[in-house]
């Protein structure tokens, strides 16, 4: 027992030791950086304490500031015209034209008034018994036959032919020759004689006594 205490003082008198030095550790720590803050922070109070005042000194020397500028209103903007010549071309008018204004074309003749035209006439007739055959009146032959005269625009017969036949021979050649015989009036058409033909009726007729 008795050697365990020696030995037992030996190690609190070791911790002891270190424990004190790093109590003095901590103090000198301690006060080097409250020595340091203390003089970092009275530097730093003057510069503070230096700039207010600068600033205020500032203040009063610039010009109060403008106003605040609205930016809803804007500005009004000037937009200068350029100035634009513009060259209007004078057109020429027309030359003037003499338009010579034609009269009217004299309206057309009335039409004529057409004379009616008239068909052939007989002017003369000669005397059927005189051409009546000899050789029919002794047969007791009668009959009407139609001749159709074509007269020119003189009044001469151009021809005379049988139209309708009166049933006998004799009596038909008998009929052109009285036909023929007779003297006839051309046909006219306005006013102007004309060719024309006309169908002549000859009867052949005996006569009791």
């Amino acid at each position: 027992m008795s050697a365990y205490y020696p030995q037992e003082a030996s190690i609190f008198s070791k911790r002891a030791i270190v424990f004190l030095i790093i109590v003095v550790l901590h103090v000198l720590i301690i006060w080097a950086f409250a020595s340091g803050l203390a003089k970092s922070g009275q530097r730093y109070l003057q510069t503070i304490l230096q700039t207010t005042m600068i600033q205020q000194e500032k203040q009063k020397d610039l010009p109060p500031p403008p106003p605040p500028v609205d930016l809803k209103e804007k500005p009004p903007v000037q937009v200068i015209a350029p100035d634009i010549n513009i060259t209007v071309p004078v057109e020429t008018p027309p030359p003037i034209v003499n338009v010579t204004t034609k009269a009217p074309p004299p309206p057309p003749p009335a039409p004529r008034a057409v004379a009616p035209g008239t068909p052939i006439k007989p002017i003369s007739m000669p005397d059927v018994h005189d051409y009546y055959p000899e050789q029919a009146r002794r047969d007791g032959q009668e009959g009407r036959a139609q001749v159709k005269v074509c007269v020119g625009s003189n009044g001469k017969i151009t021809s005379a032919d049988v139209a309708t036949s009166s049933g006998f021979p004799s009596l038909d050649e008998a009929a052109t020759k009285v036909a023929k015989a007779a003297r006839f009036k051309p046909a006219t058409s306005e006013g102007k004689p004309v060719d024309s033909c006309a169908v002549l009726p000859v009867k052949f007729e005996l006569h009791g006594g």
